[in-house]
């Protein structure tokens, strides 16, 4: 199969679909890759690391999307991108489909078959390429948190640890899952007083194991979230509906009552935000104010710390990306998770929450294949 890479054009997104290990172990496996001239500059990878690895180097996207039989990318593909995908063209990437009607209708436009990174399962019932970026995203939300916490940039002045005599800041993270436990961590070895919220008792009980008195663990419903959240600095909003919207938990009256110059990351922006008065930022302009409250909504968060997000997600990713290209559809056939991850098929939406969320008709995946 003839494998294409293009390179990532979203704002201030400087990851790679895969990094020149991933396309040697393509090409030991007799596949060709295409990538797209700088494609790797971003994470440090040249031309001809690619080209010493295996693949052949394309000056333009065109190229690659006329000639390859499957895209692997980062992000969701711009609309420009979406206009170069054509019929039975294999598309492998994040998609976050259910609150960008705009891209789902382009998908569909275009007779491509698309597979969300964010949906494929594991038999653990996880979300196994979803789960490095989540990693990185909750790291460094604590991060940007922090940062986002000081006074120059519209915080409150606190340092997230404080200091001898003076009182850590309160960190309240909605959502135990992945982005949430490590988040959980950061937060923890900055020295912050953190609290997590969370509906399932189990998972609590899994992170009051790992953390012990490190942490709060608090059951979350709405009575418990509205008292957390207006007392706290920094808020992270760690929920995940896989493949449909995230849940507005955050209404723009209960941020009226929080306090003036604490901050939201909002973690779950990919899937529209968990705060009613969230919307996608970029890298460039990452923050902005509302009710006095400070929203960090970064879109594509993992993607200032390309290097490391791209060898991580590309771990993730590979034994996914070699099936599909020694067995082409088949593989979807003979692999229940990965096809768990069609969203698209010919035009047709082939993943529930995506068709619920956005009006659409749900054909069932395994129907199609």
């Amino acid at each position: 199969m003839l494998i294409g890479v293009p390179k990532e054009i979203k704002v201030r997104e400087y990851r790679v679909g895969m990094v020149p290990s991933s396309v040697r172990e393509l090409t030991h496996h007799g596949h060709e890759v295409l990538i797209e001239k700088n494609a790797g500059e971003g994470i440090g990878a040249s031309d001809d690391d690619y080209i010493k690895a295996g693949a052949k180097i394309a000056e333009t996207a065109d190229e690659i999307f006329e000639q390859a039989e499957m895209i692997v990318k980062v992000k969701e593909p711009q609309p420009e991108e979406c206009k170069k995908l054509r019929e039975g063209q294999i598309l492998f990437t994040y998609l976050h489909l259910a609150p960008d009607p705009e891209q789902t209708k382009l998908l569909k436009e275009s007779g491509c078959i698309a597979i969300a990174y964010e949906t494929v399962t594991d038999k653990n019932g996880g979300l196994p390429l979803l789960a490095p970026m989540s990693e990185v995203a909750g790291r460094m939300s604590i991060q940007a948190g922090a940062r986002s916490l000081e006074k120059n940039m519209g915080g409150r002045g606190m340092l997230l640890g404080g200091v001898p005599g003076v009182e850590p800041a309160k960190v309240v993270i909605i959502g135990g899952g992945v982005v949430g436990t490590n988040a959980a961590k950061i937060a923890i070895g900055m020295g912050a007083n953190v609290v997590i919220l969370d509906k399932s008792l189990p998972r609590l009980r899994e992170l009051d194991n790992i953390f012990g008195t490190k942490i709060t663990t608090v059951c979350a419903n709405k009575d418990a979230i509205e008292r957390h959240v207006t007392k706290a600095d920094l808020t992270i909003g760690a929920v995940l509906v896989p493949g449909d919207s995230a849940p507005k938990l955050i209404s723009r009256e209960l941020l009226k009552n929080m306090r003036k110059g604490s901050v939201i990351v909002d973690v779950a922006i990919d899937q529209g935000g968990c705060a009613e008065t969230s919307r996608p930022t970029t890298h460039d302009t990452p923050t902005f104010e509302e009710e006095g409250v400070i929203h960090y909504c970064v879109a594509n968060m993992p993607g200032a710390v390309a290097r490391t997000s791209a060898f991580a997600l590309n771990n993730a990713t590979l034994p996914f990306i070699v099936k599909l290209a020694d067995k082409g559809l088949r593989a979807l056939k003979e692999d229940e998770h990965l096809l768990n991850g069609l969203n698209v098929y010919k035009g047709q939406i082939t993943y529930q929450a995506v068709a619920h969320a956005l009006g659409y008709p749900y054909t069932p995946a395994s129907s199609c294949i």
